[in-house]
């Protein structure tokens, strides 16, 4: 997703968003920005949800242009891994930057940070230095065996960086 909000600055205010206010408005204020998309005024916010929607929500039967809402990032954020599959919170997206509870209240911030990572963060560069991707594993992992994690279809999600 090309805008020039989409930077490094946005990804360290989701990063640290509980820890400062200046970080929390910043992300407020890029989030709330209109954008215009064709005809349609629209926020970044509903951008990156539908971004976030055609990247990750594929097979959840959303229609083409649909906007992800909490139900559709809650039951992806566990499929996400950086480089392998396992439990280790190092690879698993959604624990490596301390999301336990994704709802109402923060879904829009996950998306943001993986959409932001993706485009301006140690994501990327691990992309662009070490060739480390983000996959997009199958449906519920939590109850896989390691045998089944291990040997899960996986899907390279690539932004065309290098």
């Amino acid at each position: 997703m090309a805008h020039p909000y989409i930077n490094r600055q946005f990804y360290d205010s989701i990063v640290h968003f509980d820890e400062s206010k200046e970080a929390q408005d910043y992300y407020y204020m890029v989030m709330n920005t209109e954008t215009v998309r064709g005809n349609k005024i629209d926020t970044l916010r509903t951008q990156i949800l539908r971004v976030y929607a055609m990247l990750f929500c594929d097979d959840l039967g959303l229609s083409a242009g649909a906007v992800a809402g909490p139900d559709e990032v809650e039951a992806t954020a566990d499929r996400l891994y950086i480089g392998m599959i396992g439990f280790d919170p190092n690879h698993w997206y959604r624990m490596r930057y301390h999301f336990p509870v994704i709802d109402e209240d923060n879904y829009d911030r996950f998306a943001a940070l993986v959409i932001a990572d993706l485009n301006a963060g140690p994501l990327r560069d691990a992309v662009v230095d070490g060739g480390q991707m983000l996959l997009l594993g199958e449906n519920d992992p939590l109850h896989m065996t390691k045998e089944q994690r291990r040997h899960q279809k996986v899907s390279v999600i690539s932004t065309n960086l290098k």
